[in-house]
């Protein structure tokens, strides 16, 4: 492994252009976007114990990453309806792309690689028609966008890859515009959907869920083992009807919601910001930061234990486990218990934990 100050400098030199890997980023098991103190944003790559592998500033508010497969690189999304995505060497610090989206379209905030890591799959919402898109865009073609393929609904938010680079879309079912930012538009009509698209964009299979449950736009996607989709929602109609927020599916086969108490759910204030799957102890978690909760259930949606924590949203798979990050700078990591890694002052994590997989 090449030290990241040898790199610099031999970079520096002209003599080597190294093949790098996230050990030369400092081996982030996590990244986390946040708002520091000063006001300013930036991306953070962190420690299995909570610490500072990296900061590399951004130029506003992000919302979740999508890390490279192999290559230390991540590529920062703004907060939807935004319109910029930078792409980041976490070795360096150096920009290496900025992302925007085409006219007439916004990102969503997530992406996901496919095709060994060359092509990024972007979210996208065409916000005149409504209609969801995927952006590509190839690594190798310095971050050229080479094409798009249909969601097959409205409001992707978030976007995931099973084998084969079957992509998974999270139809939320609403619109949004940037003319009007933080305004659910159409919600009267919406039909959430979960799509599973093939790599050249045709509807492989698409989950509806029953016409009481209209209103819970499908948001946020993990990945199980053989298959298993989890899927976390957001109920737009009274959150004290204590809806279902969380689903699983496997192709082929009928949904399983969650099957939380009602005053848990109640507890949600209809709101799950994030999800995970612990796929070793087949565990799923969701997050509220309006609830202060985080839900874990089994994989049969049987529900097992519920998590306070003031403002927490972030999750990811941790070992025997999950990582947690709340609003006011805390990293957790929560097994049977919540045991506290650090405490960043003045860092406020934005919504999402990504986890490096290399």
């Amino acid at each position: 492994m090449i030290g990241r100050r040898n790199f610099i400098a031999a970079l520096l030199a002209g003599s080597v252009v190294p093949h790098l890997s996230w050990a030369d980023a400092g081996s982030p098991a996590i990244l986390g976007a946040a708002r520091e103190e000063s006001g300013g944003y930036a991306l953070f790559g962190i420690a299995e114990d909570g610490g500072d592998c990296f900061r590399i500033p951004l130029p506003a508010r992000g919302h979740a990453a999508a890390a490279h497969p192999t290559a230390p690189e991540a590529v920062a999304f703004a907060r939807s309806p935004g319109r910029f995505a930078v792409v980041l060497n976490c070795v360096t610090g150096e920009v290496l792309a900025r992302l925007v989206a085409p006219e007439g379209r916004h990102f969503y905030g997530h992406g996901t690689f496919i095709a060994d890591g060359d092509i990024l799959c972007t979210s996208e919402n065409d916000f005149e028609t409504g209609q969801g898109r995927i952006g590509l865009w190839s690594r190798s073609q310095g971050w050229r966008r080479v094409g798009e393929n249909p969601t097959h609904g409205v409001g992707p938010h978030e976007i995931k890859h099973l084998p084969g680079d079957i992509l998974i879309a999270a139809n939320g079912g609403y619109r949004n515009h940037p003319d009007r930012p933080g305004v659910k538009l159409d919600v009267p009509e919406m039909r959430p959907n979960l799509a599973y698209v093939s790599p050249d964009g045709e509807l492989l299979e698409k989950v509806e869920l029953n016409e009481e449950l209209r209103l819970n736009s499908i948001r946020h996607i993990a990945l199980g083992r053989d298959g298993l989709v989890a899927f976390g929602m957001q109920w737009q109609g009274d959150p004290a009807l204590g809806m279902p927020l969380m689903g699983l599916h496997r192709r082929g086969e009928a949904t399983v919601l969650d099957r939380m108490p009602v005053y848990e759910a109640m507890a949600m204030r209809g709101y799950v910001g994030s999800i995970a799957f612990d796929a070793e102890r087949r565990q799923i978690a969701i997050s509220s930061p309006r609830g202060g909760r985080v839900q874990v259930f089994d994989e049969t949606g049987r529900h097992l234990r519920a998590i306070e924590r003031e403002d927490v949203c972030g999750i990811a798979p941790a070992d025997r486990g999950f990582f947690l990050s709340d609003g006011l700078g805390g990293l957790m990591r929560a097994g049977e218990a919540l045991h506290p890694l650090a405490k960043h002052r003045g860092r406020a994590w934005d919504h999402h934990l990504v986890p490096v997989m290399a």
